[in-house]
């Protein structure tokens, strides 16, 4: 009786973990446009995530921000253009094609275009290879056929 207590008093321990409550905003409309605005910017600390998936302190702090911010009257575009003052083209989840993001745009597919050149490289230098090179000679053959306990011309024991 007491092991069936303990576990129901585990059971009922693992069922009351309760996270911690999102602040939500008593305005509908302005908890949409939080969470609108939270889905195109970057968490800074998680990777490659959205401050809308992230529940790391620092986002939620970003998220309440965007919306006070919103919730004194500036604009998306004045929010964002504010996070990216402040930390950079990182913050957005799609950075804009320019100068310095352009290794972000470029850098996946040129390094798709080198892994295609090393890998023709190297299956062309396989084929290129004399035949004498992957066959084994007949002096190695006998050798190994010995040292198996083998008869000449046998294929296996």
């Amino acid at each position: 009786m007491a092991r069936f207590i303990a576990m129901l008093l585990l059971v009922l321990a693992s069922l009351a973990h309760a996270g911690e409550a999102q602040p939500v905003a008593a305005d509908p409309v302005l908890e949409a446009r939080v969470s609108k605005l939270a889905q195109e910017l970057r968490c800074l600390v998680c990777q490659n995530q959205t401050l809308e998936d992230s529940h790391a302190p620092l986002a939620i702090d970003l998220k309440n921000q965007v919306r006070d911010m919103l919730a004194s009257g500036r604009s998306e575009s004045e929010v964002v253009e504010y996070l990216v003052a402040r930390y950079g083209d990182f913050v957005l989840y799609r950075p804009p094609l320019k100068a310095t993001t352009m290794l972000l745009w470029i850098g996946p597919l040129l390094l798709l275009a080198i892994s295609l050149f090393a890998l023709l490289h190297h299956i062309r230098r396989g084929a290129d290879a004399p035949a004498g090179d992957r066959a084994i000679d007949a002096e190695a053959a006998r050798r190994a056929d010995a040292l198996l306990g083998l008869a000449p011309g046998k294929d296996s024991p």
